[in-house]
């Protein structure tokens, strides 16, 4: 009989350890190795047994062979998965607890069951009856989705692995599925990650897709093991601010479409509804002739999004000055706010600053810089930007603006949205913009327009 071992396993990161600490020497969390069993015993050298020989396929795509995918019929979640569902894929789908996971992938398996598509829907965490009853909240009391309330992986593979399997599945949620051959309990990352490999293999077997919903950490990161999203095809993260009724579904890894593409969805009391533009949805309550306010044409994987930027710049009382981000990166700010200091002789250093993307929004992209400073500037003068004025570009250390990328597509969504004024980097290249610009080289530039815009309005008064 062979010896059992002891190991340790970081549930966080899946680090393995032969004694415990407090401390993951890893990732560097806290409390968070756990005792799983091993069996000691000798492995088995691949000439103990003759392996079988695999079916070696040509690159070269079949004539007339076409790239099958299923589109759900709802265009945002379509847009964000590369066009619709591949069969044979695995989809893992994150975010905050009640951001609205669940009833997106309802929403989605109804309108393919609608399509004629056969679509499975099992839940760890529900009885049928009370996904029943969110169906009948969403309206969709009629449409022809199989349930079943199972965390056991062996029986779900017994279940669905024969020639008639449904087309599409969903299992809400990983972490509550176990392996019975594993001793850890369910959620640790041997679990996780032993019942996604075994789920995907059996997708990968009846070419059929998988939807997995992924339970996040306090930090926003999909818990359990990191390999987790590369086992899968796909990687979908729900974002939102839970009193916000917006709703972002964005991809950060897709075998089989885009990257960084976004899906807009509203909260109601009817379930998600699809935002075909949500530039004028973010925008919709702006004020423009507010201080500390910029909107910024940003990009979104192929999509431009329109977005307002908030700044308020406040004295500070004797210590240190706050900075409070939301929405944006913070190492970000103290770069732009940095360069204002030093460059553009502007005392920031004694202000409280906060910054803040309306509608829920995070932006990412480097392109925000020059809006942000507009933001900064203008809550510190307490001049306001004209009201039909949108600005992008990438701010150096130097003070330098520098050109982004899609600057043409970025202007024509201002100009479609009713914006008379940009600005932007200079640009050799640029076609005739369908609105006016004004080229900035320096951020310096940007400063002594509302400076001297304020000391005009100050002789006036």
């Amino acid at each position: 009989m062979a010896k059992t071992a002891e190991r340790y396993v970081c549930q966080s990161c899946g680090a393995v350890a032969s004694k415990w600490s407090g401390r993951c020497a890893a990732c560097g969390e806290w409390n968070s190795l756990s005792e799983e069993p091993l069996s000691a015993g000798p492995p088995r050298g691949l000439d103990a047994g003759k392996g079988r020989e695999i079916p070696l396929q040509s690159l070269r795509a079949r004539a007339g062979e076409a790239e099958p995918r299923s589109a759900s019929g709802i265009a945002e979640f379509d847009r964000v998965c590369g066009g619709g569902l591949v069969p044979g894929s695995a989809v893992l789908i994150g975010g905050d607890p009640g951001i609205g996971k669940s009833t997106l992938l309802l929403q989605a398996v109804a309108a393919l069951a609608k399509l004629g598509r056969r679509c499975a829907y099992i839940s760890g965490e529900e009885a049928p009856q009370q996904v029943r009853m969110r169906a009948n909240r969403l309206g969709l009391a009629d449409a022809d989705v199989e349930l079943a309330a199972a965390t056991s992986v062996r029986d779900i593979i017994a279940t669905l692995d024969r020639s008639d399997a449904p087309h599409v599945v969903v299992i809400d949620s990983v972490q509550t599925m176990y392996l019975d051959n594993l001793e850890s309990a369910p959620g640790t990352v041997s679990q996780v990650r032993g019942s996604a490999q075994e789920l995907i293999r059996l997708a990968k077997r009846r070419d059929m897709c998988l939807l997995l919903v992924g339970h996040v950490t306090k930090e926003g990161q999909i818990a359990g093991p990191r390999v987790l999203e590369h086992m899968v095809d796909t990687v979908l993260y729900f974002e939102g601010e839970r009193g916000h009724q917006f709703r972002i579904l964005r991809a950060v890894k897709n075998r089989f479409g885009a990257t960084d593409e976004i899906g807009v969805f509203e909260m109601t009391d009817a379930g998600l509804m699809e935002v075909s533009n949500p530039s004028a949805l973010f925008l919709a309550n702006r004020s423009g002739d507010v201080s500390g306010s910029a909107v910024f044409a940003g990009l979104e994987g192929t999509r431009p999004v329109l977005v307002e930027i908030q700044a308020l710049v406040a004295p500070s009382p004797p210590g240190t000055p706050r900075r409070t981000v939301v929405g944006w990166d913070s190492g970000r700010l103290a770069m732009v706010l940095a360069v204002l200091d030093a460059r553009c002789g502007l005392a920031l250093a004694g202000h409280d600053v906060y910054l803040n993307v309306a509608g829920g929004l995070r932006i990412g992209e480097p392109a925000a810089d020059l809006a942000v400073a507009a933001a900064l500037v203008s809550s510190l003068t307490d001049v306001p930007l004209p009201a039909e004025t949108v600005l992008f570009g990438e701010v150096s250390l130097s003070g330098e603006v520098r050109p982004v990328n899609q600057a043409d597509q970025r202007l024509k969504e201002a100009a479609k949205l009713g914006f008379t004024r940009a600005f932007t980097p200079p640009s050799p290249k640029r076609r005739k913009p369908p609105l006016a610009v004004d080229e900035v080289r320096q951020l310096r530039e940007m400063v002594a327009h509302f400076t001297s815009r304020a000391a005009q309005e100050r002789r006036a008064g």
